[in-house]
């Protein structure tokens, strides 16, 4: 717990304000004196003093919990329709999932109003946007936390989860937090009742169709950060036609960006340098695309207020960010480069500032050689589109990403169904990642550019149901050094 400290029922509906608790269609049944030191929707979190939301899920439904939670001692149930048999007090709401989340904030006093808070969403190049800008915040003098893909388990955690892990940095004396926003995260509520001080839009591409069953579903749920429920400012990517329709659409005001905002470009494997708004900026991270996200990152600071010096400042000495175009043969005669490009898009974009970058040597053989598969019990639409986009390179090995339940042949076959009949000649198959990681690393001659998509920064590899330490970076220094 964040603190000792116990809410009553009726304080945390006041702390809400009759105008959400009506939004909400929230209503007591019971004794709003009740005093909550908690607030969960697991029931294996149950503990005394709790209050146990009861929240549909495609396996569960929380309701068949809340007899089992009020035994395990919670003393109050949020829940979509009155349970008499239930001896607790009751908040009865519309959607348990929206309530859940503005009775979190509530609960630890809205957190997400006494820091900055950035969201960031997009398909791809939310990890990166968002450590760029926390180090713009850092260099600024602001104590600050990125959360997202690299920092827990879901990008996004659930709503109670969240609300605790902000109101803990603010007694941490954190000032400013920058979060990546998911799209799941949007359609299940996790950031109902958050107040964003920026919302930053970088782009829509093909993804998670396995959750949302439409591209316009999927846009539609990005788009939703952009209203007046989460944020007064968004700053979105005027270079993508959905970032176009977020302008047409929100009741926010908007700031665009794109990559023409940045002139005089120079990229290289490991960093990249250009001019914004008159400044010359040194990033430490390479790639065309990120130039972009640079850009992203740079405007959001300037429109919260934050001086160009300091800009400049936090994009020269941004951290290594790990699995984002992450450069681990520096010193070699060859570039590899590990990245999570895990999307069609994603995976042309890396593609092509590999190609950039080993044009930019104009030494040796100049190839690009990409490594990639994709991930098992996830999105199967786009894995042709995959193998596509891949053919940009000059060799594909295709091999496993995590293919979890799946068999990965399968999932290879799915990818090389998208292989045009012209492009199969420079396409090598190879199940095992390690040995195809040794096999691109093998083929590379100087000047080329090896690059290992799809997993980035993680660590483990899903197995028919057994995590494998496994990392791409690990493993390709493995390989290099055995070379040597």
């Amino acid at each position: 717990m964040v603190s000792s400290d116990v809410v009553t029922i009726d304080t945390l509906l006041a702390r809400l304000g009759s105008e959400t608790t009506n939004a909400l269609g929230l209503r007591l049944m019971g004794d709003g004196s009740a005093a909550v030191n908690d607030v969960t929707h697991d029931s294996r979190s149950v503990g005394r003093g709790t209050m146990f939301c009861c929240v549909r899920g495609e396996r569960h439904d929380g309701h068949d919990f809340a007899a089992s939670a009020v035994s395990g001692g919670a003393v109050a149930l949020l829940v979509d329709h009155e349970m008499p048999s239930v001896s607790a007090t009751q908040i009865i709401a519309r959607d348990t999932r929206e309530a859940m989340g503005h009775l979190a904030s509530a609960f630890f006093d809205q957190p997400s109003r006494t820091m900055t808070v950035v969201g960031v969403t997009g398909t791809n190049g939310k990890t990166t946007t968002a450590h760029m800008l926390g180090s713009i915040f850092e260099q600024s003098g602001q104590r600050t936390t990125v959360l997202g893909t690299l920092s827990g388990a879901r990008t996004t955690p659930e709503a109670p989860e969240l609300q605790r892990t902000l109101a803990q940095e603010r007694k941490n004396g954190t000032k400013a937090v920058v979060m990546e926003v998911s799209s799941h995260a949007l359609a299940l509520k996790r950031v109902a009742g958050m107040h964003f001080a920026a919302a930053v839009f970088t782009n829509l591409g093909h993804d998670h169709l396995d959750f949302h069953r439409t591209h316009d579903a999927y846009f539609a749920a990005k788009a939703s950060l952009f209203s007046k429920s989460y944020t007064a400012r968004g700053i979105v990517n005027r270079d993508d036609p959905y970032g176009r329709k977020i302008c047409d659409g929100s009741d926010v005001t908007i700031t665009t960006y794109a990559h023409d905002d940045a002139s005089d470009v120079h990229v290289d494997s490991s960093s990249s340098r250009f001019v914004w708004r008159g400044a010359e900026v040194r990033c430490a991270v390479g790639g065309e695309f990120n130039v972009a996200n640079a850009v992203a990152a740079a405007t959001t600071a300037a429109e919260l207020g934050i001086s160009t010096e300091h800009i400049v400042a936090g994009l020269a000495k941004l951290p290594r960010i790990p699995g984002r175009f992450e450069n681990v043969n520096p010193e070699g005669a060859f570039a590899v480069l590990v990245d999570y490009a895990h999307t069609p898009e994603a995976l042309r974009n890396v593609i092509a500032a590999a190609r950039d970058v080993a044009e930019r040597a104009a030494s040796g053989s100049s190839r690009v050689i990409v490594v990639f598969g994709c991930g098992g019990d996830r999105d199967a639409s786009k894995r042709p589109d995959m193998g596509a986009a891949a053919c940009s390179a000059d060799r594909v090995i295709v091999t496993s990403d995590n293919p979890r339940s799946e068999n990965p042949r399968a999932i290879i076959d799915a990818i090389i169904s998208g292989v045009p009949a012209q492009e199969q000649g420079k396409v090598l198959v190879e199940v095992d990642r390690r040995l195809a990681i040794d096999r691109a690393c093998s083929d590379a001659k100087p000047g080329d550019v090896v690059v290992i998509a799809g997993r980035g920064h993680e660590t483990m590899q899903s197995i028919a149901g057994r995590d494998i330490p496994f990392s791409d970076a690990l493993v390709a220094r493995e390989v290099l050094a055995a070379a040597r």
